[in-house]
């Protein structure tokens, strides 16, 4: 029998039970919607980690004060070996892997201006900072080494600060502001950056010259970290280990022992970030497809049904000439159709959940074209897995015992 009567026929009794079709479409269609928007969230949870890796800047490397102790907590930044300046500069005549250096500092504080009042991080870096988290000045202009050199107080705001601290039509540019009660001249409002990996407003800041953070905010003399970018992203390996050898060799730390501080690279993070994404989308995706795995046990049932009551007509198709596997694409077409119905109405359904997610909650989410073809042929899969056995059942009817059948 020619496929395309095969499928005439599968309509044809589909049709004479709509509700009840439809019902059983109704798993495959839940199914698949709900693989679909989960596979959205959690590819665009992923792709919003991405972004947010790639805001900290180009091929980064963050060396903390601090590493791991016997067991393995580790220890506060600062409590052993403390970076300093002199620290930065033998990484830069060592190191020729590195391209920008600066060490950094951050203090929570208050900061002022005409009445208002905001807490914010401030944090004191080099000029290079700018370039290591390629963050530019959308407004003004950044400090120079000149301002380092001198501790000059001027500073550079996020749009989260300029926003709270002055409001809407006020040029912050060339503003007075302070912060512990120190006068700070505004020189540059930052570009924004959104929101960070872990959650945190990337424009809630102020950046100062490193040395005037230090000395008149902070009042310390070693630095809270360093950071650096190395030449290119294949070269953070090399530039992370000319690190480790150079800060070794400085603290007197034996290769076989464990260092008082911790490297990290944007690669790290951004692999950490990925495999935490993906076992959230496998798990998610996991969870809906325990949606198609119900749907396909529904029509397995309803296929069952249908080649009980169709004993008499199945019988009659076997008598006059019919073979059993033509019985058997019958029943099968019939279940892989219900499948490809369902997957359809199940696409849009998770589209447009997707669609939901996205515009009404405000999630991050990514409809692509492989979520669909895998939730798709997904569905089509279950469909020939649970239609089979009633279509096998089907084909093997004795045709005098389904004549006979009332």
């Amino acid at each position: 029998m020619r496929m395309s009567a095969l499928l005439i026929i599968a309509l044809r009794s589909l049709a004479r039970n709509k509700l009840r079709s439809f019902l059983t479409m109704l798993g495959i269609i839940i199914g698949v919607g709900a693989v679909i928007a989960m596979l959205s969230v959690g590819q665009g949870a992923k792709a919003m980690v991405q972004t947010s890796i790639a805001s900290l800047g180009t091929n980064v490397i963050t060396v903390f004060p601090g590493g791991g102790s016997p067991g393995s907590v580790r220890t506060e930044a600062g409590t052993t070996s403390r970076l300093t300046e002199d620290d930065v500069e033998a990484i830069r005549r060592e190191a020729e892997g590195i391209r920008y250096l600066t060490p950094t500092a951050r203090v929570s504080a208050q900061v002022k201006f005409a009445g208002q009042n905001w807490r914010t991080s401030v944090y004191g870096a080099y000029p290079e900072y700018l370039q290591i988290r390629n963050w530019n000045p959308v407004e003004g202009v950044s400090y120079g080494m000149s301002d380092e050199r001198g501790a000059s107080k001027v500073a550079l705001l996020g749009q989260t600060v300029v926003k709270n601290l002055f409001g809407e039509g006020v040029n912050a540019v060339g503003q007075t502001i302070r912060i512990k009660n120190l006068p700070f001249r505004v020189i540059g409002i930052l570009e924004s950056k959104g929101q960070g990996s872990f959650g945190q407003d990337q424009d809630d800041i102020i950046i100062a010259p490193y040395s005037t953070v230090q000395k008149k905010l902070i009042g310390a003399t070693y630095a809270q970290n360093l950071t650096a970018s190395a030449v290119s992203e294949d070269a953070i390996p090399e530039a992370s280990a000319q690190i480790d050898e150079i800060l070794r060799r400085r603290f007197h730390i034996g290769p076989s022992d464990t260092p008082d501080y911790t490297i990290r690279t944007q690669t790290e993070i951004a692999q950490a970030a990925g495999s935490v994404s993906q076992t959230m989308t496998v798990l998610l995706s996991s969870i809906a497809g325990i949606s198609l795995l119900v749907g396909g046990i529904g029509i397995m049932n309803i296929m069952l049904v249908s080649v009980t009551e169709r004993t008499r007509e199945i019988g009659i198709r076997l008598a006059v000439g019919a073979k059993g596997r033509d019985i058997l694409l019958q029943f099968l077409v019939e279940a892989v159709t219900i499948s490809f119905f369902g997957g359809l109405i199940g696409v849009a359904l998770g589209a447009g959940a997707s669609t939901f997610l996205s515009s009404v909650q405000g999630w991050a989410v990514k409809l692509s074209l492989s979520s669909i073809l895998i939730a798709f042929i997904f569905s089509a899969a279950t469909g020939i897995f649970f239609g089979w056995y009633p279509a096998r059942k089907a084909a093997r009817l004795n045709p005098i015992d389904a004549l006979r059948y009332e």
